[in-house]
Formats: C-alpha cells, structure tokens, sequence
C-alpha cells in the first residue's frame, strides 16, 4: 500500500509537469513507447513466477537441493547461493526477494541451521547478480533500451565479468564471516519424508499437484531460452502467463485473482517515470554530471559507478539509474553505471525495492533482521562488490 500511495504521487507531480510545458508531449510519447513494453514484461513475468511459485516449483527444487547437501551446511548454501542467482538472473531480481527467501528460510529451518548467512546470501545476490542479462533488473531493460537495442547475448558479453565478480565477493564475504555457521552439520532426510513447511501466517497450501508443478516447470523451461533468444522480452513473458493462466483455470481457479498483477508497483514504476523524465529535461544529470565524471579511464568508471551506487542508496537505484543515464555515452560506462545501481543498493533497506520485499518476507516468518546490522555489513560488502566489479570490467577491456 505504501508504494502505491508513492506511485499515486509521483504520477500527479508527472501531471503537474506534462501540464506545466515542463515534460513536453513529444517526449512523454517517446517514454511511453520505450517504457511500456518494459512493464508488460515486468507484469507477465510476476504472474508466471507466482503461479510457479504456487504450483511448488520453488520449494520442490529447494528440498532437493536440501537432500543434495549430504549434510553439509556449507554444501547446502552453495547450492542455494546457486539457485539465488540464478534465479535473479533468469527471473529478476525480484523474483528472488519475493519468491525465494520464504523457501530459503523454511529450507534451512527444516534442517536446523541459522537463517542469517543463507537470508543475507539471499538479498545480496538478488542485487548483485543482476548484472549478466537485460531480463534480470529492471534497470538493465532501460540500459538494453540506452545501448541500441543490444542482444541479450550482447549484453551478457559486456556484462559477464562484473557479473561473476559482483557475484563472488559477497559469497567470499559471507564465507568468511560466517566461517562457523557454515561448518554445521544437518540431518540427511529421505526426499519423501521431508515435509513441506510453511511460512508463519501462510494460508495452508493444496497439496501438490504433479500436473500443475509439471506443466509450470515446462513453461520455464521453455520460457528461459525464449527470453534469451533476441525476440521482445514481452512477448514469450506474456505467452507464458497466458499458457500457466489457462492451466490454473483448470486445476485451481481460486488461484487467479486481480492481485497477482504488481498493481503497486506498476503505480510506482510510472510516476518515477514520468517524474524523473521532467528532472531530466530540467537539467538535473548536468548537476550530477560533476560528480560523476565523463571519462573513460578506470577511476572515471569507478566514480560514475559510486555515484550509482551512492545515489542507490540515498534516494533508489532506479531514479538514480535514470538520472545518471545521459552521463553513460557509452558501453563502457554504461555497464559501470549498472554495477553502480545493481550492486551498490545494499546498503539502505530502500536502496532497492527487492531488498524492502526480502525483509517484509522475513518479518512474516519471524526472522528478525535489524537494518542497522544489515547497513554494517552493505558499508564493507557494497564498496568491495562495486570496485572489484569496475576492475574487472576495466581490466577485461569492455
């Protein structure tokens, strides 16, 4: 609701700008058609994740992964750390604050080990691995967008090396830090005995349907390629959500309601749009043009991506994604910007939108997280993360 009385203002100031000359309407058809595709997909690829979601497909690769551990706590979180970014990656980041952290949690509470170091691996990765495709962050859409309608393949071939080192450096760090609750041992339990726990104040699920978990692990399948393959995002995404409703409709009509469409998001997402389109044409990325430079050299890569990141955490990766767009003229610096706002937001609990889904998804469970740890940890994981990741890119030759 929160978000949504946010987004309702930020569309008024927007209409206060378009009726002010401030926003003029040429340029306002010119976002509409670059950012509506954006949200359609965004909008059909939340009803497919949280149809998947309800037909188990998460938890039913989270008890697996649980069994694969053998035992072995850190086997087990590297196994998760795994399905976290790769959940990012092909799914969004999103996906994997919303979706993933309530199976994480009932994962490694069914095992009897501490939920931190696999909670935090959780958000961390949900942000920092969604460097590699257009699909993974929102921002990156609006990049591929920027960047002359680059091929995923493209831009996973500008963005690889940042990507696995954004990645890694706050697995090394979690690694290190909790070096001992990664040495705990676990219960090995036979697949068929593992019960399926869950969430602290979750409706009580139907028990598993093997046609709707087989038709929705299909429709992944088939959708990842689909996503990758160069055709509009927005169209496999829809074609998916189309497929999983019409099976739903089928098996388990209760399911489909009106809320399964990010309604609060899509409010927000629109008046950041138009507001941050007026802030643009009033001059703002001239003023933060002299923070972050307009070189291409390393230290000229590593100041606009901690102006990304700062600004991430100051006010929101995706207006300052926006705002410091026209300063990255190129690839080069494009891609730093994006490991500024993708990897940087983990600081603040609202430098991100995924990380304010994450811990409203903890406190349902009763895994008490306070900010200001969570802030003590992003001041030494987010700098290292951001810097390593410019490194790489520079060193790489991108």
């Amino acid at each position: 609701m929160r978000l949504a009385i946010i987004g309702a203002v930020l569309l008024a100031a927007g209409a206060v700008a378009i009726a002010t000359g401030a926003l003029p309407f040429a340029d306002l058809a010119a976002l509409v058609d670059r950012v509506a595709p954006i949200l359609l997909f965004v909008v059909a690829m939340t009803v497919v994740t949280e149809l998947c979601s309800e037909a188990g497909v998460f938890l039913w690769t989270a008890r697996r992964l649980r069994y694969w551990g053998r035992g072995y706590s850190i086997l087990l979180w590297l196994f998760l750390a795994v399905f976290a970014t790769l959940s990012t990656v092909f799914l969004s980041l999103d996906t994997t604050a919303v979706l993933l952290t309530p199976v994480v949690v009932s994962v490694t509470r069914q095992a009897g080990l501490p939920a931190l170091p696999f909670a935090l691996t959780t958000v961390w990765l949900a942000n920092t691995a969604s460097l590699l495709l257009p699909i993974s962050n929102l921002t990156n859409l609006l990049a591929q967008h920027s960047l002359g309608g680059i091929t995923p393949g493209g831009f996973a071939g500008l963005m690889w090396a940042p990507s696995l080192a954004a990645v890694l450096v706050p697995l090394l760090f979690i690694g290190i830090v909790f070096r001992r609750d990664l040495r705990n041992r676990y219960s090995r339990i036979p697949l068929g005995r593992i019960r399926p726990d869950q969430p602290a104040g979750a409706e009580s699920r139907p028990a598993a349907d093997r046609i709707l978990l087989g038709c929705s692990a299909v429709v992944l399948v088939l959708l990842l390629p689909a996503l990758v393959s160069g055709i509009p995002v927005w169209i496999p995404a829809l074609a998916g959500a189309v497929v999983l409703g019409v099976v739903f409709a089928l098996r388990r009509r209760r399911v489909l309601k009106v809320s399964l469409i990010p309604w609060s998001l899509l409010l927000f997402a629109s008046g950041l749009f138009l507001v941050m389109e007026a802030a643009r044409h009033l001059g703002a990325p001239v003023l933060l043009s002299q923070l972050a430079g307009q070189g291409q050299g390393f230290m000229d890569l590593v100041r606009l991506a901690a102006t990304g990141a700062a600004g991430s955490n100051v006010l929101n990766n995706l207006p300052a994604y926006l705002l410091a767009e026209p300063l990255a003229g190129t690839p080069a610096r494009m891609a730093a910007l994006l490991i500024g706002v993708n990897a940087g937001p983990i600081i603040t609990p609202w430098a991100s939108l995924a990380t304010l889904l994450w811990h409203d998804r903890l406190m349902r469970m009763n895994v008490l997280i306070t900010w200001k740890g969570y802030a003590i940890f992003g001041l030494i994981v987010a700098p290292l993360t951001v810097f390593a990741a410019v490194a790489v890119l520079a060193a790489t030759g991108q």
